[in-house]
């Protein structure tokens, strides 16, 4: 809680926050007397909840922060998120009650609703594995099964694997995005050992990711545009859609589609085909 409400209010300078410029100002962003003004409360009490004691805490503070530091709705999410853990409503990280990771079996309805998917189709955990796809998903991803002994991980592919900076165009972009990606599951679940252990070693082997984890931003991962370079078929702009699975709380799908009769469009075509190629040595396939 420390950490993420300073780097917010860092982020809004006071002429954003509409506040008059006074002086030499040593800090980046807001002071937390600033913050304090804004949101209504005394600085001592906002001091306090920014060292992360945060027991009784009202929603209606918690809205009047988010106004304050003008956060967006994964933002809010996040601080309403970090708030319940931190006040014992979220339960407590002990040994005992840890979420461990669990192994995870895919139901055979699962594969049967992705595989009636003809664009590519992915099933994503909290920790970014991703534990299942269609046929032109794996297809799509094949950078990511090149190792068939461990589970695909977007994390280690992204900030480990060189391939990742020739499959993502802006792998600035989709580094930010996987990092928010993480940032936010961590909120969700912060006793998951799975979640934590995948950050202690990326943090440690990447200063890449290092710095983006320390900026402690989130996101909500719902639709949009991307753009892939894939090895065989060439550039790809795909819009997608995400959506959380009713059945398992902590994993999501994301579908996959080209705009009709785009350049894109006969790429997936290709990809299909290649995809359904016989198995010979040295070329993908499912």
């Amino acid at each position: 809680m420390r950490e993420f409400l300073t780097t917010r209010r860092a982020k809004i300078s006071p002429e954003r926050a509409g506040l008059p410029v006074v002086g030499t100002r040593r800090v980046p962003g807001l002071r937390r007397g600033e913050v304090a003004a804004l949101a209504g409360v005394s600085v001592e009490y906002y001091a306090k909840l920014e060292r992360g004691s945060l027991a009784g805490v009202s929603p209606s503070v918690l809205d009047a922060i988010a106004r304050a530091l003008q956060l967006d709705d994964a933002e809010r999410a996040h601080l309403q998120r970090l708030a319940q853990h931190a006040n014992g409503a979220g339960g407590r990280c002990r040994p005992e009650s840890k979420s461990k990771q669990k192994p995870w079996v895919l139901r055979p309805a699962l594969q049967w609703s992705l595989d009636a998917i003809t664009s590519p189709a992915i099933v994503v955990n909290l920790r970014q594995d991703l534990v299942a796809a269609n046929l032109l998903g794996r297809a799509m991803y094949a950078d990511l099964y090149a190792d068939s002994a461990v589970t695909p991980n977007f994390g280690r592919f992204t900030f480990l694997d060189s391939a990742s900076r020739r499959f993502h165009p802006d792998w600035n972009l989709a580094a930010d995005m996987l990092v928010a990606n993480l940032r936010t599951a961590e909120g969700k679940d912060p006793c998951n050992e799975g979640l934590q252990e995948l950050v202690s070693d990326l943090s440690a082997r990447s200063d890449e990711f290092r710095r983006r984890w320390e900026a402690h931003n989130v996101r909500i991962h719902t639709s949009g545009v991307k753009y892939f370079r894939h090895h065989v078929v060439g550039d790809l702009e795909l819009n997608y859609e995400t959506m959380d699975l009713r059945t398992e709380s902590d994993l999501n799908m994301t579908i996959y589609a080209a705009e009709p009769d785009s350049a894109t469009a006969d790429r997936l075509r290709l990809l299909a085909s290649w995809a359904a190629e016989p198995v010979t040595p040295g070329v993908y396939h499912q």
